[in-house]
């Protein structure tokens, strides 16, 4: 999950950045936010490239959102299957540090449509 490396943890750079990442998701000290950005956006283009398509959207504001898994493509307005979390939550299950079930009763993942659920069977990613 490096600043500019286009795989997740490709390079000593990217180790060193997924390791901040993980020690955040232990309690450490949060990382920048260039690193937060690109743990997230490369998780994300990882998440496309396992289960490409249209029918889910993915948000992880403020640094991405992406759709994927195949079937309709939405074209306009709020989609009806769409996944929300915030970076560390988002970043939690992506790693397998936290799981879909545990995001979801505390709060810090929405999931609405019938399609979204989708997302839980391919995560973690790492």
């Amino acid at each position: 999950m490096g600043r500019d490396s286009g795989a997740a943890g490709g390079g000593p750079e990217g180790q060193g950045d997924l390791a901040e990442v993980l020690a955040w998701l232990d309690g450490g000290p949060q990382p920048d936010r260039s690193v937060l950005r690109a743990a997230v956006k490369e998780s994300l283009a990882a998440l496309v490239a396992q289960a490409p398509g249209h029918s889910v959207e993915v948000r992880v504001p403020p640094f991405g959102a992406v759709q994927c898994i195949e079937g309709p493509r939405h074209t306009r307005g709020t989609p009806p299957n769409v996944v929300e979390a915030d970076p560390r939550t988002w970043l939690g299950l992506v790693t397998g540090v936290r799981t879909w079930d545990d995001a979801w009763a505390s709060g810090r993942l929405t999931a609405s449509g019938s399609r979204a659920g989708e997302v839980a069977g391919l995560l973690p990613l790492l």
